[in-house]
Order: C-alpha cells, then structure tokens, then sequence
C-alpha cells in the first residue's frame, strides 16, 4: 500500500517521512519530494529554545544525552572499583614483610599481568599499587572523553591488578 501526500491538497505519493514532533522520532507523516524540500527548508528543532538550552543541547549530544558522572563522583564505577581494589580492610599486606611478589613463584598470568602493567618480575607490592593507580588516571574513560578503546585498556590493566592481588593474597 502507498501513502498518499500528508500535505494539504496534494495527491503525489508520500514516499518521505517528516516528524510531526522534534522530540518523537516515533510520529511522523509522509511527504512527497516537493513538499518534504519545504517541511526540510523551514524545518528548525531549535526554533523554541533559547540560547541557553541550545547550549545544553549540544554539550549533552557529547554524550547522546545521557548523564555522566565525574571521576570524582562517589557512584562512579571505577572510583568504587578503585577504592575497593587498594583498600585492605583485614590488614593482610601490614603482615606480609616483603609485601613483593617473588619471582618463583609467578604464573604465567601473573608475569602477563606485570607486563600489562609495565613492571619487572621483581615489582613490589607498592610499586604495583603506585603504576596501578596512575594507569587508572591515565586511562579512565572520562580522562578520554568516553573512548572505548582507552575503556577496553583499563579493564584490562584492572584484570591484571586484580590477578596480582590475587596472588598476593594467596602467598600471606
């Protein structure tokens, strides 16, 4: 079935369709090529704002208007994931002298780990805790403008961190 023309006394086949809303993509009518050139022309989805919520507008299309959270906000999931990763509330690495992770005693995903991370074999806990912290920063996805490469790089480095405290917890 063809759509006739939502024009006012036009005939031609509606092959086009014109929103009848800015906000509702859902709803809208179908246009012959001559009258979808003029609903195009006159067609302004700002024509009702004012500058300010122009403004708004097109910094929340940053990020396909959305709500973001800071790195700095206390429900970001990276900062909770970060407080909990460095955070030793049974006081495990205060009992461990050395606080390393030896060299022997590396798997094969613990040596991957450190090269994830950029270490040598003979890191310290705290050397692992210190680069840990500042790949968090460096490559925290709102560092980076929400990339999802430099996101994809940080759950890695966040793996690896996690398989070396894993195996610092078992060596206590």
């Amino acid at each position: 079935m063809k759509n006739i023309c939502d024009w006012e006394n036009c005939k031609e086949i509606g092959k086009y369709k014109a929103p009848l809303e800015k906000d509702n993509s859902r709803h809208f009518r179908y246009l012959c090529l001559e009258h979808i050139k003029i609903f195009n022309k006159n067609w302004n989805y700002f024509s009702d704002m004012n500058e300010d919520q122009i403004e708004y507008f097109i910094k929340s299309d940053l990020t396909w208007h959305k709500p973001t959270k800071s790195f700095a906000s206390s429900d970001n999931f990276f900062k909770v994931l970060w407080n909990n990763a460095l955070e030793d509330k049974i006081n495990i690495f205060e009992k461990i002298n050395h606080k390393y992770v030896e060299r022997s005693n590396l798997s094969e995903k613990d040596r991957h780990a450190l090269q994830i991370l950029g270490l040598n074999y003979q890191a310290k806990w705290e050397d692992i805790q210190k680069k840990f912290k500042g790949l968090v920063k460096k490559y925290h996805p709102d560092k980076n403008h929400g990339s999802k490469k430099y996101e994809d790089i940080l759950k890695k480095i966040t793996l690896a961190y996690s398989q070396l405290k894993n195996t610092v917890n078992k060596t206590k």
